[in-house]
């Protein structure tokens, strides 16, 4: 045992430990001052370590607070958005039967118009083929009126004598006096 206590307690032992100092070479120092530099951490440490780790861990949980706040909103907009992009998509689909429905009032009403027109077209036609054909016999019936009368004139011409006359203008005579007192 004699040996033991020599070498805790050697001559070079004092003399080294006469100057006190913190020997940074891991391989150099005894586990004796490892523990002890390693208690000293600890216990001054602790306390500067514990608030650290709170401070952390307060700083990591309101991290995750905020960002299940940030999704919860996200979440809440992306259900906003999906609703209006659903009420779009159903103005949409609206509006396209709107159209649809318009553009099919308006080409029948266009093709009503367009029957119509036509009709009237038609009807203006055969009017208008009916009035020359009135004017047509019209300008016949006078020409022929006037040959007629052409004719009849030439004939009286003819045949009239002076005797003839006579009667003739005594019975126009005789007719204007009965119109004259049938008009009084």
């Amino acid at each position: 045992m004699k040996n033991g206590i020599d070498l805790v307690i050697s001559q070079s032992f004092w003399d080294i430990s006469t100057d006190f100092g913190l020997n940074t070479n891991i391989l150099e120092t005894n586990l004796i001052n490892l523990g002890v530099v390693l208690g000293l951490l600890v216990y001054f440490g602790k306390g500067s370590l514990s608030n650290l780790l709170k401070n952390r861990k307060l700083a990591i949980l309101n991290t995750i607070r905020d960002a299940e706040e940030r999704y919860k909103d996200a979440a809440y907009k992306l259900n906003q958005a999906k609703n209006r992009l659903q009420q779009a998509k159903a103005k949409a689909d609206d509006i396209r039967i709107s159209g649809l429905s318009q553009m099919d009032r308006e080409k029948k009403e266009l093709i009503d118009s367009a029957d119509g027109d036509s009709k009237r077209l038609e009807d203006s036609k055969n009017a208008t083929i009916r009035f020359e054909k009135q004017r047509a016999i019209e300008q016949v019936r006078q020409q022929v009126s006037r040959l007629a009368l052409e004719r009849a004139l030439e004939t009286l011409k003819n045949r009239l004598n002076n005797e003839l006359h006579l009667r003739m203008i005594d019975h126009n005579i005789g007719l204007l006096r009965a119109m004259e007192s049938a008009i009084e």
